[in-house]
This record gives C-alpha cells, structure tokens and sequence, in this order.
C-alpha cells in the first residue's frame, strides 16, 4: 500500500497479527502496522534527543504518538530489551535500534523535483537529514529557476535526472510539484531507476509495482485527526 490513508488501515490488522504471534524477529519483513507504528517511534525520539532529553517513558511515546503505551512496550519488547522499569528508554540508543531494524540506518540519498516554495522548505529543512536522508540533487523544468542555487545545491534540469540518479546512487524521488505536472515526473524518476517515491502532490500517481508510492496530504491527516475528535 502506498497512501497514509491505507497505512492506518493495515495497522489495524496488523495489530492482531503481532498480538498472536508475540512479535517479530529482526530478519523478518515488518508488518505494515509494526512498520507504521516504529516510523512514528523513531520520529518522536528523534525530536526528543534535539530537545537533549536522555529517557523517554513508554506513556511519553503514547502521549505523543496516540499509540497506547502496552502495545508500544509490546513492539519494542519483540525485538529485544530495550528499556527499563521506572527508568524508560534511553533515547539514543532506541534511536539507533529502531533505525536498524527498519533497515534506515546509514545514509540514503533523495532527489528532490521542483524547485518552488514548497521545494526550497523541503531542501532547508531537517526532516530528512534527522533520519539519514540527505537532499543531493534538486531538479526543475523552469528555466527561471534553473542555475539558483537552493541551500547548498544547485537548480539543475531534469533533463539530467537519469545521470545524477546513477552517479548519486539516489534512491528517494521527491515529488514538490504541481499535481498536472507529478505522473510525468513520476515517470522520469522511475526511468531513472528510482524505486520510491515521496509525492506531496494530489496526484494519484501511476507506478510499476517494484516502485513504493508515499503520498503525504495533510487533509488526509486532518481528516483522520478530525475522526478521533468527532467520535
């Protein structure tokens, strides 16, 4: 499944999957649920160690996440001990653990199409980079923008996507474009060998099944926040 939309559902699934089996082990293939839910761990830790905090309680990862605190203890306790009563977690090293058994720890290279507003934010920001992604290339077919240079990266055109991919060993599309303008882009990032794609448009893109679509709409996350506040 590539959609927020759908990742929430196969949560819950999945929940019932890890509550029979008591887990899973590190050289198995995450469920979705488990995979969902340790994205949100890390994300939160990974904020708390910038704020300098050293522990973390399984109730403060609930507080924060909205994942009751057993069903946190519950996956984290499936792949080890990691924390300890009336102490909590420390937090640098779940970050490290959790990054490893999602299989993220290292470095991983994106490129980034388009070169706008919405671009620029994406490329000054750190929410790649606190996870080990880094932005090594951003792209635009605008030839006003074409040349700018964008933090510490200059504006190229994407008629240099395909060679930058491969002299980059890119792995991560990201897509801060116009939706009229995101299947054909799509298209060149999967041509270029791209095999996932981070769409922040509203287009419901068209990829083959090797290539892992993640559309990020923040109405869709309204909508499911508004869910909860409702009933």
């Amino acid at each position: 499944m590539s959609d927020a939309a759908q990742l929430h559902v196969g949560e819950q699934a999945a929940d019932h999957r890890s509550a029979s089996n008591g887990g899973q082990s590190p050289n198995e293939r995450l469920s979705l649920g488990v995979a969902a839910r340790l994205s949100r761990y890390l994300q939160v830790l990974t904020q708390a160690r910038k704020m300098g905090k050293e522990t973390i309680s399984s109730q403060e990862l609930s507080d924060y996440t909205h994942v009751n605190s057993t069903q946190i203890r519950r996956d984290l306790s499936g792949f080890g001990k990691f924390g300890k009563r009336g102490v909590g977690y420390n937090v640098e090293a779940l970050v490290s653990q959790i990054r490893k058994i999602l299989r993220t720890a290292g470095q991983h290279n994106i490129a980034l199409l388009g070169a706008g507003h919405l671009g620029k934010a994406i490329a000054s920001s750190d929410i790649f980079a606190d996870h080990g992604f880094r932005v090594v290339a951003i792209f635009d077919v605008d030839p006003a923008k074409v040349g700018d240079r964008v933090g510490n990266q200059e504006v190229r055109h994407t008629d240099e996507l395909r060679q930058i991919v491969q002299d980059e060993d890119i792995v991560v599309g990201v897509l801060a474009v116009p939706t009229a303008a995101a299947q054909g882009l799509a298209d060149e990032l999967v041509e270029a060998g791209v095999k996932i794609i981070f769409n922040y448009s509203e287009s419901l893109l068209v990829v083959p099944p090797e290539v892992t679509v993640h559309t990020s709409s923040p109405a869709v996350d309204l909508l499911y926040a508004l869910y909860f506040y409702l009933t």
